[in-house]
């Protein structure tokens, strides 16, 4: 039993489902770790493994921009079905599907361990390291991806070890158009194996390579794969790559074989472990949560901890979880809807990035909980696709600047995913929902990366051109306007003025003012044009500021809410007419499908709104409605429907943001505890006026808070008790204590 939170989670017996697997991954390559003594598999994933469909030509933006005077007019005058023909008449079109590589099967022949069958089995895996370990008598697995070599590491072993080792493209989906070559040859060390897919249609395809280090006993050809007998230790080196043409295997073979310590295998595997933990285990330290849970639940295994969803322990283990996976998904790009894993050729929604929510729900935790990698994962994603942003700004709305799409696979950042009920299209606020974490990077650690404010210009140009239309009162319109994914009651998805769209174009432009003091007056004054919100006869912000749109209410996106959360424009100190407008918004939003991500979006907008409560009732929907697999990766839907990153990488963040809230100039201690949560320590918390925060709070409701500053400044302090001016002196540690109750 552990008086300190498990930095980790075990089970008692292997993975039957690969989505139960153990994960590791270095943000590039991906692995599914089963843990099986006698058939063990490890799925192999890669960010870049999306499947071609050889249709270039629709992957392109719909060339609409000639039409759109006319639509505008149309809505302006009242037409609420005008948007549903603002398009080129092309069949809704999926992005291209991620997808697994090939599963590394290590077959034990039967009757070769007869002596432990019955032995005391155990896997784990150790959120410190990305290790994923199983054991069973003398038999022990060890696997890790490596953030600084950028392999797979597998190391196995027994007294007298005999295993079938092979590569198995053979997973649930694969296309039977799927041309595989294998490869298998002796090598001094042990032997090379080699998988070559080639995609049907394409000229494209992937390899994977693994080199077998083999130390004592034989190994031999056995077609496709190589049998090692009478061993004592085996070690697995893997890569996969996609390409065209060729691969050049033997310069990869090269390249692993460079890996080996040249001593034995278990100093190759140490020398590798040292390299990767110099940069995985700095990062995960960094930041830590403490909720007093009870040693002997910290105890269990995850899946008997998922069955406890009232107790701290679970939410101990749910955060440590959530920044492991979001950190070992996070490298080339940010986390895909899967993470960075699936066993499965049909992933759902394609395995894409859904940005209109998903993607920045999940990289939430990412500045407060001090994982620029994630960060830097999501910039790399952002700055790739900006050619395509511009083509879609152009295409779409005949403007300079530029519009991110609602889903892309990662390489094609193109509009072309959109339907008459899904006119995503026509969703102009996703560039600055998507720098909004790049800018709160930027003020964490007190500089201004140049590429976001190069983007932010960018923005700022195209709300220059597209906001040209008038109302009534001479303030602009946002037309045509998009909330993702709902609809105005009795009306069409493309309307006109959506909450979401008014706080975007003001923020980018305010934003874009600050960065580039030459255009500020210009964009400040376009800034000021835009309409304010609107509170309709409920009492709740609109989601459409137009007069005569209706609400409704249950839906899972909370995208009107963008100005609360993680916008600071709607908040309950400087604005409390609107929050509270919010708070009614919130209280009257449906669950609609009980998507995961619509409840933690709640969480997270309940926090700015200092609703302990509200957080509270959101968590317990998605701790009590069986979203966790065993492998504390999560599901869509309750009961494990739909294998879905957004409720494993987005829970951090809810946890973070219910104890602290920071801008540049206010730190909230508190501001939403649960109940359910009376005690406990949150440490190495990142704030957006430059400090790293300790805090620590008491069942009596004091608590203390260290505040180690990297800035001078002075700042509002809001605790429970109430405000007050803080100042704050570079190097000089600040200790702030609320009073109980």
């Amino acid at each position: 039993m552990s008086a300190t939170p498990v930095h980790g989670t075990w089970e008692p017996e292997p993975a039957a489902r690969w989505e139960d697997a153990f994960l590791s991954g270095n943000g590039r390559h991906g692995a599914l770790v089963f843990g099986d003594p006698d058939t063990d598999r490890v799925v192999v994933t890669h960010h870049t493994l999306v499947r071609p469909d050889g249709d270039d030509e629709h992957r392109r933006p719909p060339a609409l921009a000639a039409g759109l005077p006319a639509l505008q007019d149309r809505l302006l005058a009242g037409d609420t079905t005008a948007a549903e023909d603002f398009t080129d008449g092309r069949p809704l079109q999926w992005v291209r599907p991620f997808h697994p590589a090939f599963q590394l099967r290590l077959n034990r022949p039967p009757g070769t361990d007869t002596h432990h069958t019955h032995a005391p089995y155990r896997r784990a895996v150790d959120f410190t390291t990305g290790e994923i370990t199983a054991t069973r008598g003398d038999w022990t697995s060890s696997v890790f991806v490596s953030r600084a070599d950028d392999v797979i590491v597998q190391r196995v072993t027994a007294r007298h070890l005999t295993l079938d080792l092979s590569l198995d493209p053979r997973l649930p989906g694969a296309p039977a158009g799927l041309r595989i070559g294998h490869g298998a040859v002796l090598a001094p060390e042990g032997a090379l194996l080699t998988l070559r897919a080639r995609y049907p249609g394409s000229g494209l395809a992937y390899t994977g390579v693994t080199l077998a280090a083999v130390n004592g006993g034989t190994v031999r050809l056995v077609p496709p794969g190589v049998l090692v007998e009478a061993a004592t230790e085996v070690l697995l080196l893997t890569r996969v790559h996609r390409h065209t043409g060729e691969l050049d295997t033997v310069a990869e073979s090269r390249a692993l074989r460079d890996l080996l310590d040249g001593t034995s295998s278990a100093a190759s595997y140490d020398g590798l472990l040292a390299r990767h933990l110099t940069r995985h285990r700095t990062a995960y330290d960094r930041v830590t949560l403490d909720l007093a849970a009870d040693p002997a639940e910290r105890a269990l295994p995850g899946s008997e901890l998922l069955a406890r969803p009232g107790g701290p322990a679970l939410l101990e283990r749910l955060f440590a979880a959530g920044r492991y996976h979001l950190l070992s998904a996070s490298g080339l790009l940010p986390p895909r809807l899967t993470g960075l894993w699936t066993g499965d050729w049909n992933t759902a929604w394609s395995g894409a990035f859904t940005t209109n929510a998903n993607l920045n729900l999940q990289t939430a935790s990412a500045a407060a909980a001090a994982l620029p990698e994630v960060t830097e994962a999501h910039a790399a994603l952002v700055h790739r696709q900006l050619p395509d942003w511009r083509d879609n700004a152009r295409e779409i709305f005949g403007a300079r600047g530029v519009v991110a799409p609602s889903h892309t696979d990662g390489e094609c950042g193109h509009t072309y995913h959109f339907s008459r009920e899904y006119p995503l299209h026509l969703w102009t606020a996703g560039a600055d929902w998507l720098l909004k974490p790049l800018l709160d990077h930027d003020e964490t650690h007190g500089t201004d990366d140049p590429r976001t404010t190069v983007v932010l210009a960018e923005v700022a140009l195209f709300y220059e051109d597209f906001l040209q239309r008038t109302d009534e009162h001479g303030r602009l319109v946002v037309v045509p306007s998009y909330s993702p994914e709902n609809r105005p009651a009795g009306a069409s998805w493309g309307a006109l003025n959506a909450a979401m769209d008014l706080s975007a174009a003001r923020h980018a432009l305010l934003a874009a003012a600050d960065r580039h003091p030459e255009h500020a007056d210009r964009w400040r004054a376009l800034a000021d044009r835009l309409p304010a919100h609107r509170v309709n006869a409920d009492g709740a912000l609109a989601e459409w500021a137009w007069p005569g749109l209706a609400d409704t209410y249950d839906h899972r996106h909370l995208s009107h809410l963008y100005g609360v959360w993680p916008l600071d424009e709607i908040n309950p100190y400087d604005t409390p007419g609107l929050a509270q407008a919010a708070h009614r918004a919130l209280t009257l939003r449906g669950a609609e499908n009980d998507s995961a991500h619509g409840h933690l979006h709640h969480a997270l907008i309940a926090a700015r709104l200092r609703d302990g409560a509200g957080v509270a009732h959101a968590l317990g929907q998605v701790l009590g409605g069986d979203y966790f697999h065993a492998s504390l990766m999560s599901a869509h839907y309750p009961h494990r429907d739909v294998y879905n990153a957004d409720a494993a990488h987005a829970l951090p963040a809810v946890l973070v943001e219910m104890l602290v809230h920071s801008t540049p100039g206010r730190l909230v201690l508190l501001p939403a505890l649960p109940a359910s949560c009376p005690q406990g320590e949150l440490r190495g918390v990142r704030t957006r006026f430059g400090a790293v925060l300790d805090l620590t709070w008491e069942r009596d409701g004091s608590a203390t808070a260290v505040l180690h500053p990297a800035r001078t400044r002075r700042i509002e302090l809001r605790t429970p008790s109430g405000a007050e001016p803080l100042d704050l002196v570079a190097g000089e540690d600040r200790v702030i204590s609320v009073k109980a109750r």
